[in-house]
């Protein structure tokens, strides 16, 4: 099981969810939660935002393959329905969207991973799917997901909040400054599987997700020893 905050490979990321992760959207894996994949590093192909201290993200749609005979897809709409009328990963979580605004059904929980490195993910944690929209963006139209940090503790087995420090999100650009700081290992005992990042004063104890000084890779063993004092 893993722990919002830790750090992990992608194959440790497909072990998860049990389904080789090929695509940034998925709707239901399993028939139970949904997965979404973002990248905020300079480059990345869509345009997701972390906002409001990272208790909520704006998640970009995805666009429409080139396998459809689209020569540039950024150039289309991103379709909320295949050529069949099959709805499309962004159709799927539109209709959830809806269906929670019209108070139709509970929102949807989305389990967040972000990529800080190739190769290389961090789990964010548990979110609710609360709105949906679709904006003009380079003259063509684009989906757009409102996505807020989960407050309650989910009991179903296969996923569960952290227990040791569920806090805001910490910047992508933060994480970045850790890891190459910190040279992608524990800082008290240089091990460099089962990584966390870890608030030196807890966010409840009011410390700051948004500065490297107060973020750290610990080992799980460290982590868990640690828990939420302030050392």
């Amino acid at each position: 099981m893993i722990n919002t905050g830790d750090i992990i490979s992608y194959l440790e990321m497909c072990s998860e969810e049990s389904v080789n992760l090929q695509k940034g959207m998925n709707f239901r894996i399993r028939g139970k939660f949904s997965v979404i994949l973002m990248n905020l590093r300079p480059g990345a192909p869509y345009a997701d935002k972390i906002e409001e201290n990272g208790k909520v993200l704006i998640y970009e749609g995805h666009d429409i393959p080139r396998k459809e005979g689209v020569h540039n897809p950024k150039m289309a709409d991103q379709p909320m329905t295949n050529p069949r009328g099959k709805l499309t990963q962004n159709g799927l979580f539109y209709q959830a969207a809806m269906k929670y605004k019209l108070c139709e059904g509970e929102p949807e929980a989305v389990k967040v991973y972000e990529k800080i490195r190739p190769g290389i993910w961090v789990y964010n944690g548990l979110f609710k799917l609360v709105d949906a929209w679709q904006e003009i963006s380079n003259a063509r139209k684009v989906f757009k997901f409102r996505l807020e940090m989960m407050d309650e503790i989910i009991t179903d087995s296969t996923v569960q909040q952290n227990e040791i420090d569920y806090s805001h999100l910490i910047p992508t650009s933060v994480k970045l400054e850790v890891w190459k700081r910190d040279e992608g290992r524990c800082v008290i005992c240089g091990r460099k599987d089962n990584l966390h990042f870890d608030h030196v004063i807890p966010y409840s104890k009011g410390g700051s997700s948004l500065v490297a000084e107060n973020i750290q890779i610990l080992c799980a063993k460290h982590n868990l020893a640690k828990r939420d004092k302030i050392e």
